[in-house]
């Protein structure tokens, strides 16, 4: 019964974004797309770019719930410009990250958490990925999924993550395609109550 029950509370997030998909990049690698298996998460959060109807179709069939928030590239009106999810105990904020000057600045990003009033914000724009705890709060960017280029960085490391949420904690998972090597990363964030 335990280990049922600890199933059971056990929330899978896929965290992707800023794919650019036909325009800047041609598919997700092929070491990722063997990876994301249809139905073993139970929710993708994607910080934009996605660019065509097509790839948001692909998300749909990966999980049950999609989340998606729009890029700079993405069809005007196609997505919303925030969003808040509320996942187990976590109320998880979600933007591109194109509105925030400048972009990647960490009192941009601690600014808009505060206004949304998420223990974790997820977002994108940068292209690199990174994930940072700061006043008991999550900041995460999973990068782009497809390593497409960026004005701001010549050196994109194609890049998602996997966020394991179950009670206060969170285990993310960063997966990072460096040469033919899928490197993975560990972080772990626990909610202050």
């Amino acid at each position: 019964m335990y280990v049922v029950d600890i199933l059971v509370h056990l929330q899978l997030v896929l965290v992707l974004g800023d794919s650019h998909i036909p325009h800047r990049a041609s598919e997700i690698p092929e070491k990722f797309q063997k990876m994301l298996v249809p139905n073993k998460m139970q929710h993708i959060l994607c910080t934009g770019n996605l660019v065509t109807k097509e790839q948001y179709d692909e998300l749909r069939n990966l999980a049950p719930n999609v989340h998606v928030v729009a890029g700079d590239c993405d069809q005007e009106g196609a997505f919303p410009e925030t969003d808040v999810i509320t996942i187990g105990q976590f109320r998880i904020g979600l933007c591109h990250g194109h509105q925030l000057v400048p972009w990647g600045d960490q009192h941009s990003l601690a600014a808009l958490q505060r206004k949304m009033n998420v223990d974790i914000l997820v977002s994108g724009h940068t292209h690199m990925s990174h994930i940072r705890t700061e006043h008991g709060k999550w900041f995460v960017n999973p990068g782009s999924i497809t390593g497409a280029f960026s004005s701001s960085t010549s050196d994109v490391v194609p890049s998602f993550m996997l966020m394991a949420l179950q009670g206060p904690k969170v285990v993310a998972f960063v997966y990072e395609l460096k040469g033919d090597n899928v490197v993975v990363s560990k972080s772990e964030f626990t909610k202050e109550t």
